[in-house]
């Protein structure tokens, strides 16, 4: 029986990403994300803070582009990693490797020095050009 480990998420970054290099120079973005749950526990929306990594181009897109509040799509998968800590106690923790990413919102400018995103106004609503009154319901094939 063959396995299956593919996470989806959809959430606001909580932090701005932090990238760092691997001593053989590999790209590797680590940052958080805060994602509503489906319900809501009287009448208030529960949230849950993922960590996510991102390695290569996909770090250095997420360092580039991410910031604290963006929205954005991550795919990947859920791994667990352990490590022993400085006092010698073993620890572990679950987080999404992300694969896939992409910004859902819009693109924020940056100023000169591209280390602090100012929002650009949201795009105007699309609006039809179509007359329907033009069509009567018998026009209609469906």
């Amino acid at each position: 029986m063959s396995a299956l480990n593919k996470v989806i998420l959809i959430g606001n970054m909580v932090e701005d990403p932090e990238i760092k290099q691997t001593p053989s120079g590999v790209a590797v973005c680590n940052f958080r994300i805060a994602v509503k749950r489906k319900y809501a526990k009287e009448g208030q929306q529960d949230v849950d803070f993922i960590s996510i990594v991102c390695w290569r181009q996909a770090a250095e897109y997420i360092s580039r582009y991410g910031a604290k509040g963006r929205n954005i799509l991550v795919c990947g998968s859920l791994q667990q990693r352990n490590w022993t800590d400085s006092d010698g106690n073993k620890r572990s923790t679950l987080e999404v490797q992300g694969d896939e990413v992409s910004f859902t919102d819009r693109k924020p400018d940056f100023t000169q020095t591209e280390t602090q995103p100012t929002q650009t106004s949201s795009p105007a609503p699309y609006t039809s050009d179509i007359n329907y009154s033009e069509f009567e319901s018998d026009d209609c094939p469906f």
